[in-house]
């Protein structure tokens, strides 16, 4: 059995912590921080957040199968 590979576009934007939980960043932080968006979203959006038990065990399984 060939070893698996990786998909590169989730390793580069998933960790797996040691509990076996994903870690990802929030998306909409990038541009167009001045007016379009309020304070509290743009408060909220910091920082890492934790992915939800279907998608992280998708994410475990198919796309970072040695992560």
């Amino acid at each position: 059995m060939p070893k698996l590979k990786s998909n590169r576009g989730a390793a580069k934007r998933f960790k797996i912590r040691k509990s076996g939980k994903v870690k990802f960043k929030h998306s909409h932080t990038r541009h167009m921080l001045t007016f379009s968006k309020s304070q509290k979203q743009k408060r909220n959006l910091r920082g890492c957040s934790t992915m939800a038990e279907p998608d992280a065990k998708r994410v475990r399984n198919e796309l970072l199968p040695y992560g």
